[in-house]
């Protein structure tokens, strides 16, 4: 039988206290990896390194965008597992509201969260990984990057951003053997969307073909075939993780 896919791999990821970010986690120490565990909430990093029971995650306070606190994350990557092998910017949040209603703090918030996390985390990740002549990179965009929905411009033009600094980058480092693919999950099961209006809720299901809201853990899935050989003749690409919806 072959090995776990990222076995002694060090994976660094960004938000990866809870939901997305936290199944991400879990699946890479299941396949072998190192982690560390990237989050604006030091507390919540830390409590979340439960999951490698045998030392094999690390919690680190991140705001994403600082660039001084992602090369401190990496850093600790390094000085607890080795140079970092696999990175993935997952680290976001929303702040909705119609454009007629959104504030410019609003749309800035989201926008250097998002965007700028994820340059922050692509180039300083890439510069690791280009010395080394290997690496994988996953950036995390959203469905609602490529079609654009009501209430998040903000949100909306983040994602979307992150599609084109993937595709990008992607043509920057691949010479140095570094890849760099992204990921739009569509309507996926977490606290937060399971606090959406019933109707809202409804409206949505409607316009997913596989009638059923995503796992966490079918993102993850996608983002260890990424980090992972299995996609070694991939970079620049977009995988949907939608049910199909809004194909």
């Amino acid at each position: 039988m072959p090995g776990p896919l990222l076995a002694d791999q060090t994976a660094v990821i960004t938000g990866a206290a809870q939901g997305i970010g936290f199944a991400i986690a879990q699946l890479f120490i299941d396949e072998g990896a190192h982690v560390v565990i990237g989050d604006i909430d030091a507390d919540a990093a830390t409590a979340a390194t439960r999951l490698g029971g045998d030392a094999r995650a690390i919690g680190v306070r991140c705001d994403v965008t600082s660039s001084d606190d992602v090369d401190a994350l990496l850093a600790a990557g390094a000085d607890a597992f080795g140079p970092v092998d696999v990175m993935v910017n997952n680290a976001g949040i929303t702040r909705d509201a119609t454009m007629r209603k959104m504030t410019e703090e609003q749309f800035d918030q989201v926008i250097s969260v998002h965007l700028k996390g994820t340059w922050n985390g692509t180039r300083k990740a890439a510069a690791i990984m280009r010395e080394r002549k290997k690496g994988a990179i996953v950036n995390l965009s959203s469905l609602s990057g490529k079609i654009g929905l009501v209430g998040q411009t903000n949100y909306s033009a983040a994602k979307a951003g992150v599609v084109g600094l993937t595709k990008a980058a992607a043509k920057e480092v691949a010479h140095d053997g570094v890849r760099v693919n992204a990921i739009q999950p569509g309507l996926i099961r977490t606290a937060m969307t399971e606090a959406m209006p019933q109707k809202a809720w409804d409206q949505k299901m409607t316009e997913i073909p596989l009638q059923r809201a995503g796992e966490v853990s079918e993102v993850a899935s996608v983002a260890l075939f990424l980090a992972s050989d299995l996609s070694s003749y991939m970079t620049g690409t977009v995988l949907e993780v939608t049910g199909g919806r809004f194909m």
